[in-house]
């Protein structure tokens, strides 16, 4: 096609999202309904209102004041039904944006505050998932694989990596660490991802967000991770000359020639001050030097995005095409924790057609 994708054409594509919060995803009209039934105070119950605080919070410009709203996500989800709620109309959106595949991270151990053991939030998370990615017939719209997230600043990693192991043959695909990076290297759980390694188990690293090079050099070379989450500051480790030709310092190219995936997430870094814009977000960089860069959303309701908005935001800045946005989606189909041959057939069977249809209708 000689013309650009346009938001609809993206959202008729099959997509693949590895990068998603189930607590920053909710939709605002189910806030307010679950807020009015726990007792829980918002900032408003208008519905749009809540929506644009949510918005205008997250916009901030720092990573610490974006994480502060998810004192009200995080809230109305302390109940079973709440967190079955939540969890299937996660499902619901992200197969109604045509995303096919999905790794959507939540913390345990932040829906406990009303009495759920740790086994009953994954319970009703994964349940809630079951219900949701049904389509009409019965039969799965989406696939969802959940990451158990253990937060950093706490000491229950290791009890969250055993949660993960635990139910990883019944829906749980990987384990993550959360929360603010300063001051909270990886290395505290060190522990926890020694003992994923030798269950043979995945987890992936928030690191190289607001924090730069170090947080990324002991995700990889001291935890072992065998993606990044977010990931952007490698660009910290690129210098680009006047004539632009980029040179990789040693971390930048290990990442690279590791084809370690890295999950970006361009609406939240402008957000949280990791890239002034999207035109300028280093993910066009990375992409014409062909590091493993994937495309995701982070959280949905702060950032007021989709995986398709992702995408169409940047073609407007890049002007990618077709091949573009199907080497994003397969770069993120290739770094998921589901079993090869799954990984194979959905690449094969679901992704590329989908994006052949699609360049045959231009």
């Amino acid at each position: 096609m000689s013309r650009l994708p346009t938001l609809e054409e993206i959202r008729a594509v099959p997509k693949v999202l590895l990068h998603d919060h189930l607590d920053g995803g909710l939709r605002p009209s189910t806030i307010v309904d679950l807020a009015r039934d726990c007792g829980h105070t918002l900032p408003t119950t208008d519905v749009d209102g809540l929506a644009s605080w949510f918005r205008e919070v997250s916009d901030a410009g720092s990573l610490e004041r974006y994480l502060e709203t998810f004192t009200h996500t995080v809230g109305v989800m302390q109940s079973r039904e709440a967190l079955e709620r939540v969890a299937a109309e996660c499902a619901q959106d992200l197969a109604d944006d045509g995303v096919v595949y999905a790794e959507v991270r939540y913390a345990p151990e932040l829906h406990t505050s009303g009495g759920l053991s740790l086994d009953e939030v994954v319970q009703a998370v994964l349940e809630g998932f079951r219900v949701g990615s049904a389509g009409p017939d019965g039969r799965p719209r989406i696939r969802v694989g959940t990451l158990l997230t253990a937060m950093r600043h706490q000491a229950r990693s290791m009890e969250i990596a055993e949660l993960a192991v635990r139910y990883r043959d019944v829906g749980v695909v990987g384990f993550d660490i959360a929360g603010a990076e300063a001051g909270y290297p990886p290395t505290r759980h060190l522990d926890a991802f020694e003992y994923l390694q030798r269950e043979n188990a995945h987890f992936t690293i928030h690191a190289g967000e607001a924090f730069g090079l170090p947080s990324i050099w002991q995700a990889i070379q001291w935890c072992g991770a065998d993606r990044l989450g977010h990931g952007v500051r490698i660009i910290d480790d690129v210098a680009v000359s006047g004539d632009g030709e980029a040179k990789l310092g040693r971390l930048a190219a290990y990442v690279r020639d590791k084809r370690i995936p890295l999950e970006m997430c361009p609406a939240s870094n402008v957000q949280t001050g990791a890239a002034a814009s999207i035109a300028e977000h280093p993910i066009g960089l990375l992409r014409r030097l062909h590091f493993r860069v994937t495309v995701n959303t982070d959280n949905r309701l702060m950032s007021d995005t989709s995986v398709s908005r992702e995408f169409a935001s940047l073609v407007d800045a890049f002007g990618y095409g077709w091949d573009d946005l199907q080497w994003f989606t397969v770069n993120a189909m290739k770094s998921a924790f589901i079993p090869f041959d799954e990984r194979l057939a959905l690449i094969n069977d679901v992704i590329k057609p989908g994006f052949a249809q699609m360049a045959r209708r231009g």
